[in-house]
């Protein structure tokens, strides 16, 4: 894949994720004093703050994969796998960036 599109897509990624990293904290209700169990009338903002938590930890994981393209963008190696050295096609890039190994390797070999 050619550098400058790379670095187009990687910069795209980048304000996705952190966009969507803002809008969670945007989201995110006031924290309370007053603690809510499972099952008390409002529980739903117990399971509303753990989804948003399980949300902000996948953002945080997409950002540290970004930071690895970025890296390996500077290295030279971006659009290689990390596991065999093998061409990542340029496809499988332009859908997913951060791409860090082959369709094949990523679900271990199984057709599908």
């Amino acid at each position: 894949m050619d550098p400058d599109r790379a670095r187009e897509l990687l910069a795209a990624e980048r304000e996705r994720i952190e966009n969507a990293i803002a809008d969670l904290r945007r989201e995110a209700p006031d924290e309370s004093d007053a603690r809510v169990e499972p099952g008390d009338e409002d529980d739903e903002g117990l399971y509303q703050g753990e989804f948003d938590a399980g949300r902000a930890q996948d953002y945080q994981d997409q950002l540290a994969a970004l930071e690895r393209a970025e890296a390996r963008l500077e290295q030279g190696t971006y659009g290689l796998s990390v596991v065999s050295g093998k061409p990542i096609p340029d496809g499988r890039l332009e859908a997913y960036p951060l791409a860090e190994r082959t369709v094949e390797e990523e679900h271990g070999g199984r057709d599908g």
